[in-house]
């Protein structure tokens, strides 16, 4: 039986009297993608937090790779293996892609007792890296500015790859892409799979997260409403629970009951 690559086990955290997860367990397998899905206020943000040493859950415990951890902040999540690209990518629009890819980690070279910036090496690097997740860069001078949001979102995977993650936490990556630049992110959601890395996709957008999911965790108000893999549910009905189920067809009832109820105006 293989085991999870990051596990949490009955996690709750708090703020104040609110309860934004609440007994919380759910594993993460190498070479898989696991989606994590809940509409807004779900607690999606909120775990993911706790995966990545933002936050430190009340209760419960985090494992990475079978043991027990205590993730104080970002840097020893990264430093372990576990890489966040957040929506907003963190990237510098007017700096070149070369730049960006090696930002606050710049390959040197020595001149005698002199370091300097190995640019030769980081255009190679990130040609090389970038062509492996299936984009082809013609030129690493080119502003990220200037390049698509899908493009940008590959930049920030292929980033995370390199520098050693084995745990790839995508933050909504495809929330304010078009369906062509959408289509592209989940192409790199693949190949980020097979390379073995463990990829939890975060998404409110089941119909994203099922062609490229295997295991799927359905957060509502902080509880798991569902832990299912791919075989155990239909894309339906994991539309269904996404969308609330019974709540949703009350409200369906309602709409048509309040329209049957208001007559027309005429202009």
């Amino acid at each position: 039986m293989r085991e999870p690559i990051l596990e949490v086990r009955n996690v709750t955290k708090l703020f104040g009297s609110v309860i934004a997860l609440s007994g919380v367990s759910a594993c993460v397998y190498p070479g898989e993608v696991t989606c994590l899905l809940g509409d807004n206020g779900a607690g999606k943000s909120t775990l993911i937090k706790v995966l990545c040493g933002v936050y430190q859950p009340d209760e419960g415990q985090l494992l990475f790779e079978g043991q027990p951890v205590t993730l104080n902040s970002p840097r020893e999540a990264l430093e372990r293996g576990i890489a966040t690209v957040y929506q907003d990518l963190s990237l510098i629009p007017l700096m070149p892609v070369w730049r960006n890819f090696f930002l606050g980690i710049e390959p040197e070279r020595r001149l005698g007792p002199i370091k300097q910036y190995d640019i030769a090496t980081a255009k190679r690097i990130v040609r090389e890296e970038l062509g492996r997740m299936g984009i082809d860069v013609r030129d690493p001078d080119q502003p990220v500015g200037t390049m698509s949001g899908g493009e940008r979102q590959c930049i920030a995977i292929s980033r995370a790859v390199y520098f050693g993650a084995k745990v790839l936490i995508l933050d909504e990556p495809t929330a304010s892409l078009g369906v062509k630049q959408a289509g592209i992110v989940l192409h790199y959601i693949v190949q980020a799979k097979r390379r073995g890395l463990g990829v939890i996709f975060i998404t409110h957008n089941p119909n994203h997260a099922y062609p490229v999911g295997d295991h799927f965790i359905i957060l509502r108000r902080g509880h798991v409403l569902g832990d299912y893999h791919k075989d155990e549910v239909p894309q339906q009905d994991l539309i269904n629970l996404m969308a609330g189920g019974e709540d949703l067809i009350k409200l369906q009832q309602e709409l048509a009951d309040l329209l049957d109820d208001q007559p027309v105006e005429s202009q």
